[in-house]
C-alpha cells in the first residue's frame, strides 16, 4: 500500500511538474513551420528542442506559457510572401512585429485569424496590393501600423470599426482616392502623409495637424487647424490706428523673438554643456541620420537597416537603436560610444564611429569582425552604414572598461581592483589579442588596445573590444594622440599599425595594471611622465617596489608574481618591434606568472617553484626608451 502511495505521490508531482513546465506546442509547430518557409538572412535560435516562451529570439508567451501572445522579428532579414497556414495558426497573438524586412505580396488574409491582435507593425516592407475590405475581425486593434510598403487603392470605410484605435500610420504608400469619415474617438497619431489622397480631410479627422495629410492633393482648404482666429465682431479693427502703430508692434514683436530666441539659445547651451554625456536617444545623437530616415522610400528601406551577424539573438532595428534611451560613455579614439537601453530592456552599447573609408572597405572588414568568435574578443552583433553615419553595436559590459576600475577616483568607499583580477585580465587580453593575430592568415591587427577598450567577460577575464578600427579610419582623422601612450615609437599613423605594435600596447597595458598609473599622467608639479619610462627609469635605480600600485601591497604572497609580470611587460615594451615576443609566446608567459588558471595561487604551503627572475635580468632586458 506504502509503495502505491509513493508511486502516487510520484505521478502527482510529476504531472504538476509538467503542467508548470508546459511549452505552447501547438504555437511553436506554427512558428517552425513559418521560419522553415521563408527566407531569412539572419539566424534565430528556433528549435524544437528548446522553450519558446524562455529563450526563443523574439517570442512572448502568457503568464503559464500556454499560448505565444508575441512575436517581435524586426530586421531579420524575411524575403518573400508569408506562408499561408501559419502565423495565423497563433490564434491567441497579440503583438506581431515583422518591419523593416523585405516581405513582399498582398496583405495576407490569414491574418483575420488573429481575434487578439491589438499591435500590428509591418511598416518597411514592400507588401502592395489593396488593403483588406473588412477590419471588422480585429476588434481589439489599438495600433497599425503599414508606411513604407506599396499598397494602393483606397482607404476601407470598415477602419471605423476599430474602435479601440489609438494610432494607424498609412504614410508612404500609394493609396488613393478620398479620405474616408474615421470615426475614431481613440485615435490619437495618423499619418496618411505622402500617399494619392484628393478631395477635402473629413470633419472627423481635421483635430490631427496638416504634416498627418502632406504629400497627398488633397484640397488645401481645411489643411491649417491653426489658422489664427477672425477678431469678434463686437470688437471691430480700427485701421487707422493699425496703420499708426504697426512699425512699433512690428519692432516689438521682432526685439521680443530676438530676445527670447537668445534666451532659449542660451539655456540649451548651458543644458547641453552640462548634460552632455547623460541621458538623451541615439537619435538626437545622429541627427543626420533622422533625416535621412525621413527621406527614404519604401524601396530604399534595406539601406536604412542594420547588418546583424550570424549568432546573434537580439530583436531590433535601427529606428528601434535611434529612438532608445541613451547614455554617453565614453569619446574614443574612433568615435563615441553610447550605452543605449532599448524598449525591450536590452542594452547595447553603440560606437558612433568618425569619418572612415568608403562602403566596401568598411563592410570587407565588419565582415571579418563580426565573425571572429572567442571568450576573449567582445563580439561585434552589428553594424550600419550611410554616407552620413557608421554605426557598430556591441554587448554591454556592467562593470565598466579595465580603465575604469583602475583610474575611477579613489575615495574612501571605493572597492580596489585586487591582484587576482588584474591577473585574469592579463590573461584574458593576452588570449583575445592572440586569438585575433592567428585570423586571416595571421594578417590580423587590432591596432587600439588600451584599458579602455578591455572588458570583463562572464568569468571575470579581460575581454577585447574595438577590434579592427585602426585600419579602415579616414586619414582625415589625426593620428596625433589616438592612443596617446600605447603605441610603439615606430608608429607615426595609426592606419600603419603591426601585431608589433598590438605587442607594445599590450606591455603598456600590463605596467598599468601593475602601477596603477596611465600610460602619460601628470605628476603633483604638472609635469607629464611617460609610463614607460618612468618603469624603465625606477627599475635602472634598483627601486622596482616603487613601481607597484600601493593598492596592491596589502596582498601578502604576490610580490614573485607581480614581479615576473613586470618582466613580462618591459619585454613586450621593447623599443625595437623584432625584440618583442609574439602574442602567442606571451600568453604562454603570464599565463606562466600564475600555475593554476582557477583564480587561485599556489598553496604556499607546498613547493611553489621560484618565479622570480633576479632583478639583474630585468635590468638586462630593459631598453631605456
Amino acid at each position: 500500500m506504502g509503495a502505491k502511495f509513493h508511486f502516487l505521490s510520484v505521478l502527482f508531482c510529476s504531472t504538476l511538474f509538467w503542467l508548470a513546465s508546459s511549452e505552447p506546442f501547438e504555437d511553436k509547430e506554427a512558428l517552425l513551420d513559418f521560419l522553415d518557409n521563408i527566407n531569412h538572412s539572419r539566424y534565430l535560435n528556433w528549435d524544437v528542442q528548446t522553450s519558446a516562451c524562455n529563450s526563443w529570439t523574439g517570442v512572448t508567451c502568457n503568464h503559464d506559457n500556454s499560448r505565444i501572445i508575441a512575436v517581435r522579428l524586426p530586421g531579420v532579414g524575411f524575403r518573400g510572401s508569408i506562408p499561408v497556414n501559419t502565423l495565423s495558426r497563433l490564434s491567441a497573438l497579440q503583438i506581431l512585429s515583422l518591419r523593416s524586412n523585405s516581405l513582399s505580396g498582398p496583405f495576407p488574409s490569414e491574418f483575420a485569424n488573429l481575434g487578439d491582435l491589438t499591435s500590428l507593425y509591418l511598416q518597411s516592407n514592400n507588401f502592395n496590393g489593396s488593403l483588406p475590405a473588412d477590419f471588422s475581425a480585429w476588434k481589439s486593434l489599438s495600433v497599425l501600423d503599414l508606411s513604407y510598403n506599396d499598397f494602393s487603392g483606397s482607404i476601407p470605410s470598415s477602419v471605423s470599426n476599430l474602435t479601440h484605435l489609438t494610432a494607424l500610420v498609412l504614410a508612404n504608400n500609394s493609396l488613393s482616392g478620398n479620405i474616408p469619415d474615421l470615426n475614431l474617438p481613440s485615435l490619437q497619431l495618423l499619418d496618411l502623409s505622402n500617399n494619392d489622397f484628393t478631395g477635402n480631410v473629413p470633419n472627423s479627422l481635421q483635430r490631427f495637424p496638416g504634416s498627418a495629410f502632406a504629400g497627398n492633393r488633397l484640397s488645401p482648404a481645411n489643411l491649417s487647424p491653426s489658422l489664427p482666429p477672425v477678431p469678434p465682431p463686437s470688437i471691430p479693427p480700427k485701421k487707422k490706428s493699425l496703420k499708426l502703430r504697426e512699425p512699433a508692434i512690428l519692432g516689438i514683436v521682432i526685439g521680443g523673438c530676438v530676445l527670447g530666441f537668445l534666451l532659449i539659445a542660451a539655456v540649451l547651451i548651458m543644458r547641453y554643456s552640462k548634460k552632455e554625456g547623460k541621458n538623451g536617444t541615439i537619435e538626437k545623437s545622429v541627427k543626420k541620420e533622422a533625416s535621412v530616415r525621413k527621406g527614404a522610400s519604401s524601396s530604399q528601406h534595406g539601406e536604412r537597416n542594420l547588418v546583424f551577424f550570424e549568432g546573434c539573438n537580439l530583436a531590433f532595428d535601427l529606428e528601434d537603436l535611434l529612438r532608445a534611451s541613451a547614455e554617453v560613455l565614453g569619446k574614443g579614439t574612433f568615435g563615441t560610444a553610447y550605452k543605449a537601453a532599448l524598449e525591450d530592456s536590452t542594452t547595447v552599447v553603440v560606437k558612433r564611429l568618425k569619418e572612415s573609408v568608403g562602403r566596401k572597405d568598411f563592410e570587407q572588414q565588419m565582415e571579418v569582425v563580426g565573425n571572429i568568435r572567442h571568450e576573449n574578443v567582445a563580439p561585434l552583433r552589428a553594424y550600419y552604414y550611410s554616407k552620413e553615419e557608421k554605426l557598430m553595436v556591441y554587448d554591454f559590459y556592467s562593470q565598466g572598461s579595465a580603465s575604469v576600475m583602475l583610474h575611477a577616483k579613489r575615495s574612501a568607499d571605493r572597492i580596489p581592483l585586487d591582484w587576482d583580477s588584474r591577473l585574469r585580465i592579463a590573461i584574458g587580453a593576452a588570449r583575445g589579442i592572440a586569438h585575433i593575430h592567428g585570423q586571416t592568415g595571421g594578417k590580423l591587427v587590432h591596432g587600439n588596445i588600451k584599458s579602455s577598450n578591455i572588458f570583463l567577460n562572464s568569468q571575470g577575464f579581460g575581454c577585447i573590444s574595438d577590434l579592427g578600427l585602426a585600419t579602415i579610419m579616414s586619414p582625415l582623422v589625426p593620428p596625433v594622440m589616438r592612443a596617446a601612450g600605447y603605441q610603439p615609437p615606430e608608429v607615426t599613423d595609426s592606419r600603419k599599425v603591426s601585431q608589433a605594435s598590438d605587442v607594445y600596447s599590450f606591455g603598456v597595458l600590463l605596467l598599468e595594471l601593475l602601477t596603477g598609473k596611465s600610460p602619460i599622467h601628470a605628476t603633483g608639479t604638472n609635469e607629464v611622465v611617460h609610463l614607460v619610462r618612468w618603469v624603465h627609469s625606477v627599475v635602472r635605480e634598483e627601486w622596482t617596489a616603487e613601481v607597484f600600485d600601493v593598492e596592491l601591497l596589502k596582498y601578502p604572497n604576490i610580490e614573485e608574481e607581480m614581479v615576473e609580470m613586470l618582466q613580462i611587460g618591459l619585454t613586450c615594451v621593447a623599443r625595437m618591434p623584432d625584440q618583442r615576443p609574439k602574442m602567442s609566446q606571451v600568453v604562454k608567459m603570464v599565463e606562466g606568472v600564475r600555475r593554476v588558471n582557477t583564480g587561485t595561487r599556489p598553496s604556499s604551503e607546498g613547493s611553489t617553484p621560484n618565479l622570480t627572475p633576479p632583478m639583474t635580468e630585468i635590468r638586462s632586458s630593459s631598453i631605456i626608451h
